[in-house]
This record gives C-alpha cells, sequence and structure tokens, in this order.
C-alpha cells in the first residue's frame, strides 16, 4: 500500500486550530451526530416493526436512513475526538479505510435517491402495474445492485488515493481523508487523476441530479390527470424528496466537478452535506410524512404501555 509514498500518517488541521473554537466544533457536532444517529435509527426502527410501512418507498427509506448513518459515522466519531486533541493524526491506512467507506456511503445514499425516484415514478404514472413492477423480490435485487456500484465506484477512488506518490508535508487542511485535498499533496502533476476523479464522482453526481430532477419533473406534470387529494399527497411526497435531493447533491456538486482546487468554503461545505444532510434527510421525511408520523407514535405508545406492564 505504501510503495507510492514516503508518507506513513497525515495531520488533519480540522475545522479550526483555536482551542475555544475546538470545543464549540466538539459540542455542536456531537449533539448533531447524536441527533443524526436518534432521528435515523428511530425511522428504521419504526419501519422495520410497522406492518403499515411495507411498500417499497419505505423499503428504500430504511435504506436510505441506514446510509446517513453509515455515511456520517465514517466521518463525525473522528472529528469529533479530535476537536479535543492538540496534534490530529491518521495513519495512511486509515485514511484510505476513510476515503473508501466516505465515498461508499455517499455512493450509496445516491443510488437509493434514485430508485426513490423510480418508486415514486412508477407508484404515479403506472399505479395499476405498481406491485408487479416494484416487487420486494425487484427492490430487493435493485437495492443490491446499489450496492455493488457503490463498491465499485469507492474502489476506483482507493485506487486512484493508492496511485499517488505522497513526500511530504503530510498536513491536510481538512477535518476528513478526501481525494480533493489529498491531490494537493502529492508530489507528481495531478491533472490526469483529477479529470479521473471528475468523471468518477463528478459525473456520478451530475448525471445522477439531472436524472432525479428530470424524473420529478415527469412525475409532477403527470399530476395533472390525478384526484385533488391524491395529487396533494404525491406532491408531499416528492417535495420531500426533492428537497434531499437539492441538499445533498448542490455542495457534493460543487466539490466533484471542479478542478484540484480547495477554496477556504470548502470545510464548510463539506460539513454541510457530510453532517447536516444526514440530520436533515429524517427530520423532513418525518415531517412531510404523516404515515411515518403515526407509525412512530404507535410505536411510542405501545413502547409505554409495555413499560407501564412492567
Amino acid at each position: 500500500m505504501l510503495l507510492n509514498s514516503n508518507v506513513t500518517e497525515f495531520i488533519l488541521l480540522g475545522l479550526t486550530q483555536d482551542p475555544v473554537k475546538k470545543k464549540l466544533v466538539f459540542v455542536f457536532f456531537l449533539l448533531f451526530y447524536l441527533g443524526t444517529l436518534l432521528a435515523n435509527c428511530l425511522i428504521i426502527v419504526t419501519i422495520k416493526t410497522s406492518q403499515a410501512l411495507g411498500s417499497p418507498m419505505y423499503f428504500f427509506l430504511f435504506y436510505l436512513s441506514l446510509s446517513d448513518t453509515s455515511f456520517s459515522t465514517s466521518i463525525a466519531p473522528r472529528m469529533i475526538v479530535d476537536a479535543l486533541l492538540k496534534n490530529n493524526t491518521i495513519s495512511f491506512s486509515e485514511c484510505m479505510i476513510q476515503v473508501f467507506s466516505f465515498h461508499f456511503f455517499g455512493c450509496l445514499e445516491i443510488f437509493i435517491l434514485i430508485l426513490m425516484a423510480v418508486d415514486r415514478y412508477v407508484a404515479i404514472c403506472k399505479p395499476l402495474h405498481y406491485m408487479t413492477i416494484m416487487s420486494r423480490r425487484v427492490c430487493s435485487v435493485l437495492v443490491a445492485i446499489a450496492w455493488v456500484g457503490s463498491c465499485v465506484h469507492s474502489l476506483a477512488q482507493i485506487f486512484l488515493a493508492l496511485s499517488l506518490p505522497f513526500c511530504g508535508p503530510s498536513v491536510i487542511d481538512h477535518y476528513l481523508c478526501d481525494f480533493q485535498p489529498l491531490l494537493k499533496l502529492a508530489c507528481t502533476d495531478t491533472y490526469v487523476i483529477n479529470l479521473l476523479l471528475v468523471s468518477n464522482s463528478g459525473v456520478i453526481c451530475i448525471v445522477s441530479f439531472v436524472m432525479l430532477m428530470f424524473s420529478y419533473v415527469i412525475i409532477l406534470h403527470s399530476l395533472r390527470n390525478h384526484s385533488t387529494e391524491g395529487r396533494k399527497k404525491a406532491i408531499s411526497t416528492c417535495i420531500s424528496h426533492i428537497i434531499v435531493v437539492i441538499l445533498f447533491f448542490g455542495p457534493s456538486i460543487f466539490i466533484y466537478t471542479r478542478p484540484a482546487n480547495t477554496f477556504p468554503m470548502d470545510k464548510m461545505i463539506a460539513v454541510f452535506y457530510t453532517i447536516g444532510t444526514p440530520l436533515l434527510n429524517p427530520l423532513i421525511y418525518t415531517l412531510r410524512n404523516a404515515e411515518v408520523k403515526i407509525s412512530m407514535r404507535k410505536l411510542w405508545s405501545k413502547k409505554l404501555i409495555s413499560d407501564d406492564q412492567r
């Protein structure tokens, strides 16, 4: 693994070097991470235990919450711990593991969002054939393909990262190991590798975003022929999905579709889609989805009754 590198570890500068601000980072992001775990795990448990949430949409929502939890966990715990330390070092191997896990679960979330858009398209535009097309077997196969595709994407990222020679310095002006900050440290011309990065991560982000927005335009256009009640429910669901798509893809496209330059705002933008989006997703789906809220209330009521009986 270290054949192309004289560097065995990197130094992460984090969001700030100010001791007081680092304490604030620790408090705020610990709360954000705990909120992310609580919200997403609540959705996972609710979907698994509720018979009313057995449709394909909630099947995909389960995996979205799972990918959100894993995506945040690949970044947040180390970021929180580093906020308490004076010297934040990460070994070369740990850095590569973070690159892999970060891109794996990030790409998985993209594919799950695409599957959710496909599900809404079939449900609204092909309602009579919905359960036939989106059977549990088909949904399971689609999720398996998403996992495989995410793995291929992440392995490509690792292959590119391992091909970079690092001669020093080893200071990463970021709070995580990602491809863009690593390119800045490579002691070689990174023009071709940056093109490969854009053609991998960048193209996935842009193509997926365009596909998703186009699909929702088609869905919203087709709602003209539905009843007022059905139209209202479908629009509410689609708006939730569109908000999630914009929040996730906006920052991602900014980071991964440009030349290998770093800007001061990059870290704050990365915070938004690595820490903020996994917390916002369950809140958006919960607040805008009556079925999920009702199922959560039932789950909580059962827990209270169970506790009282004890």
